[in-house]
Parts: structure tokens; C-alpha cells; sequence
């Protein structure tokens, strides 16, 4: 919770009294006991004046005060909140991120150990008879079940289980249940009070991408929802099957491509020559990973972010080989330790797999819309047999400019378990990532009578949304249709812009906020 100090008593207090009790008291104990010191004092009886923010991902905790969230003037969204009527600033670490039981493959083997019995026994990746470049491994689960039930039925057993009760587990950790824990938190921060019936709900939510979808969430299950809901850059594709949204998201990702390749018009061939070696020989990383062509390629889902992105990319690429010694060696085949080890930090998927295991389950809204099956994957296969520019192992191998090897975006694929990323691989970790991706049971996430009643006019919640024109995450076309006339937000109001990227709150969110605010009040008129 991040409040302004405004007066002696509030300095003393933090400064003081709560360091006081960590003397007494250690681990959950002294979290405990500041929290309640803490309510306390803060002596609220309803939320108006608190803005509860949700993060995107999923699978990523809260931005860190200070750090990770401006707080001088104009330095972010936080310090215009706290600037124009809200107290407190509420940051949430959504379940299995952050602060919040977090998520990890170490965690899920002490959780489930059964589910990683045939780890290191089982054969985790059949690379030597798949191509490396985007070939699926999944079928290989099954199979290797079905073997080890004839040579080891009592452990092929237990893999069994472990896969179903990590699967159900994980099943948790949606949109449906972090609106859930929401509430939990205000309830926790609110004093008690004899009055049952009136609704305490938040003064305002703000949801950044991900935290768009939680927020239309909000909308459709929670009785209560925020009175001023804010998106960015997050209205969910919800009346477009994922498939569709992903093949959609694909020609915007293309698009991106093409821009970064025309402001670098001579990294056309630098992507080819490290395509092609990689597509030679993967390189071992410093995490145990293996730099693939198609890992190499998945560094493209930072350009759709901050104006800087585009020249970070370069950067990146221009440390990518060796060059030639004091001696005249050549090492213009050697990738230099400096590129594979930026490679690794860039690329965070062994520390948050929650965004690998549940990345498509965000789109899978009630049985209708599941399984998901890979559609990002599916989609990008199917564009690759109509549409050779989608094609690495062709594209790498020709020499014109006009067609250069297009990077990735915000997708996840199946083969990220085989062995690529250390943290996702291993029999357990395929096996449930496949599990998940053929859940056809999941539950809804979003109600479009309950979003229309609590944005109607009248209505207990006003809206507002940021919409950016060549958003790479977040389709465009698929978010309008959900805010149009007759549709489950026709009531939001909608700010579009091309001077964003998807990162526009990272990148100028004192500006972001205070003008999707005035437009959900009505103090700013937009649309015109």
C-alpha cells in the first residue's frame, strides 16, 4: 500500500512504530502484526479513497515503489493518483507472483513431487529426430506414459496423478479467482462495521493489459466492482476465439517487424546470419537453456514495448559475435558470452512460468472457447504453409532484403518445454503445460449482461479505456468490437491513440492516467 505522508504523526508512525514491532516478532507473525497495526490506524470504514492496481502478465508481480513506480511528481500513474483525490495506492501481487506464494518450478516439484517422477529418466526432449525450428514434441507425453506403464506401472501411475492434481492446481490462477483475492485485500484493509448491506466497493481499479481482462473480470463476476474502472491497453479479445485473435495478433506482429527493419535496415542480415547458425548448432546458455532459432526469435516480444525498444533490440544484435582478435583470429562463427548472457536476462520465462503454463488460458472464457491447444502456435503453422514470411527455415536461407525473418511477439509454444528454457523443461513441466492446454472444462471468465449492467448509465461503476491503434499485444480491432455499441463494454469510454505503444503507462502514465480518469468522471470529453 503506498499512501503520501502528510503530516508528523504519519512520519512517526512508519518510521517508528512499525519498526518497533519487528523486534518482537518474525516471519508470518510480524507480517501479521503489521498489518494490523496498520488498519488500525489507518481507520477506513470504506475504499473510496483507495485505487487498486492490476498487473499485467500474467504471471508477474506489482511494480516495487521507488524501483519500479515513480512516485516524484509526474513520474507515474501512482503519483498522479495520490495527486488527485485517492489516499492510497494499493499494489497487488496477484496469486502465484511477487510476495504471493510465488510460482516456480522449484516450488511446483516440492508441491507435486509425483508430477516430476520420470524427470531424468524419462527421455525430456526428442530433439534429434524434430526439427529445432518450430516443430511440436507434445505427442511425445502420451507415448511416454503409454511405455512406462508397461515397464514401471507404479510410477507411470503416480506421474498420472501428479499431472491431473498440478493441472487442477493451476487452474486456480486466473482472472476469475485474482478478482477474488481483490476483494479479500479490501476487506482485509476495511475496518469491520455492524452495517452488512451497504456495498464498500473500491474507489477505482486501474487494469494494465492483462489487468484489462482481470478488470473486465471484475465486471462480470464481482457484485461489486470498482466505481471507476480504468483499462490499458486491456480489453480482452473476448468475442474472438483464440485462434482467430492469435492469427489476427500475427499480421500486427509482422507489421512491428517490418518497422524495427526499416529503422535498421542492415540488422535484415545480421537476423539471418544468426538465424542461420543457431539453425546449425543451438548455443548453450549461462541458465542451461539452449539459444534455438525460434528462442532467438521470441526476443521480439519487446518490441511492441517503451520508444526504446526498438533501439535496444539493436544494440542487442550488434554484441551478438565474436569479432577478430589482437592475433587476426576470426570469430565471426562465435557468439559472444556478453549476448548470451543479456539473452537470458531478457528473456524471464524459467522465473515466471505461470506466463508459459497459463498464458492461452486467459482467452479460454467458459467451455465454448476450450481447449485452447496452442492456438498461437496452431495459427503461426498454418500462416507458415500459406505465407513463407513466416517462415524461418525458408527466410534465413535468402539473400534479399525484401524478405526478412520476422521475430516473434507475446506468444508462448509448446517447444519452450523441450529443452530451450531450462526452468520449463523436463517430462513433469511438458506434461502439464500440455494438460492445461487441453482443458476443455474451463471456467467462465466474463458475463456480458453483468459488464452492461454495471456500466449502464446510472449504473454503480464508471469506465474508461486506453486503446492503442498498433498495440502488438492486444488486437486492435478484436478490443473494438467489445467496446462498440451493443457490445459487453459499449460504455467505456475509449481513448485511441497511435502515440503509445502497449507500454504507454510505463512510458507516460501521469499523462495515460489523468486522462482516461477525467474521461470515466466526464471532466474530459472523449470521445469528442
Amino acid at each position: 500500500v503506498v499512501e503520501c505522508i502528510e503530516s508528523d504523526e504519519d512520519e512517526a508512525f512508519f518510521a517508528q512504530t512499525l519498526r518497533l514491532s519487528e523486534s518482537s516478532k518474525t516471519g508470518t507473525w510480524l507480517q501479521n502484526e503489521r498489518a494490523d497495526l496498520y488498519v488500525a490506524r489507518a481507520n477506513m470504514t470504506d475504499a473510496d479513497k483507495m485505487i487498486i492496481y492490476l498487473q499485467g502478465g500474467p504471471g508477474f508481480g506489482a511494480p516495487a515503489p521507488v524501483s519500479g513506480l515513480g512516485l516524484g511528481e509526474k513520474g507515474s500513474w501512482a503519483s498522479e493518483a495520490l495527486g488527485k483525490g485517492f489516499k492510497r495506492v494499493v499494489l497487488m501481487d496477484q496469486r502465484g507472483t511477487g510476495r504471493s506464494t510465488p510460482i516456480t518450478k522449484q516450488t511446483l516439484e516440492k508441491r507435486f513431487p509425483d508430477l516430476f517422477a520420470l524427470d531424468g529418466i524419462a527421455s525430456v526432449t526428442e530433439s534429434d529426430d524434430r526439427s529445432q525450428s518450430t516443430g511440436v514434441g507434445f505427442a511425445t507425453v502420451a507415448e511416454q506414459l503409454d511405455r512406462w506403464e508397461a515397464m514401471d506401472p507404479d510410477r507411470a501411475a503416480r506421474v498420472g496423478v501428479g499431472i491431473g492434481q498440478a493441472a487442477e492446481y493451476m487452474s486456480n490462477f486466473r482472472a476469475d479467482n485474482i478478482v477474488k483475492d481483490a476483494e479479500d485485500v479490501k476487506t482485509a484493509l476495511l475496518l469491520p462495521t455492524d452495517d452488512k448491506t451497504t456495498p464498500r466497493p473500491w474507489g477505482a481499479a486501474l487494469g494494465q493489459s492483462f489487468g484489462g481482462f482481470c478488470m473486465m473480470a471484475y465486471l462480470s463476476l464481482i457484485p461489486n466492482p470498482p466505481r471507476i474502472c480504468l483499462l490499458t491497453g486491456g480489453i480482452a479479445p473476448m468475442l474472438t476465439p483464440a485462434y482467430d485473435a492469435y492469427t489476427r495478433l500475427w499480421d500486427r506482429v509482422k507489421e512491428r517487424n517490418l518497422a524495427y527493419y526499416d529503422k535498421y535496415p542492415g540488422d535484415v542480415a545480421l537476423v539471418k546470419r544468426i538465424v542461420r547458425r543457431l539453425l546449425e548448432e543451438p548455443a548453450l546458455l549461462p541458465s542451461g537453456g539452449k539459444l534455438t532459432a525460434r528462442r532467438f526469435l521470441q526476443l521480439g516480444l519487446g518490441l511492441g514495448g517503451s520508444p526504446s525498444a526498438f533501439a535496444a533490440m539493436h544494440s542487442l544484435l550488434a554484441s551478438a559475435f565474436l569479432g577478430e582478435d589482437g592475433n587476426g583470429s576470426s570469430g565471426q562463427d562465435e557468439f559472444t558470452r556478453a549476448f548470451l548472457k543479456r539473452i537470458d536476462s531478457e528473456q524471464s520465462f524459467d522465473d515466471h512460468p505461470i506466463y508459459f503454463l497459463m498464458h492461452e488460458s486467459i482467452y479460454a472464457d467458459g467451455p465454448s472457447n476450450s481447449p485452447t491447444e496452442w492456438a498461437a502456435h496452431r495459427a503461426l503453422e498454418d500462416l507458415a504453409r500459406t505465407s513463407s514470411e513466416f517462415s524461418l527455415d525458408l527466410t534465413s536461407q535468402l539473400d534479399s532484403d525484401d524478405r526478412p525473418t520476422l521475430f516473434f511477439g507475446e506468444m508462448v509454444f509448446p517447444w519452450m518445454a523441450d529443452g530451450d528454457y531450462s526452468e520449463l523443461s523436463g517430462f513433469g513441466m511438458r506434461a502439464l503445460a500440455q494438460s492445461l492446454a487441453c482443458k476443455d472444462d474451463w471456467t467462465p471468465l466474463y458475463n456480458k449482461e453483468n459488464m452492461r449492467r454495471a456500466l449502464a448509465p446510472g449504473g454503480p461503476c464508471k469506465s474508461a479505456a486506453a486503446v492503442y491503434y498498433d498495440d502488438m499485444y492486444v488486437d486492435f480491432d478484436c478490443s473494438m468490437m467489445v467496446a462498440a455499441r451493443g457490445g459487453p463494454l459499449e460504455n467505456c469510454k475509449v481513448y485511441v491513440t497511435n502515440e503509445y505503444q502497449h507500454s504507454g503507462l510505463r512510458d507516460d502514465g501521469a499523462t495515460i492516467f489523468t486522462k482516461i480518469l477525467g474521461m470515466a468522471k466526464g471532466s474530459i470529453r472523449t470521445p469528442s
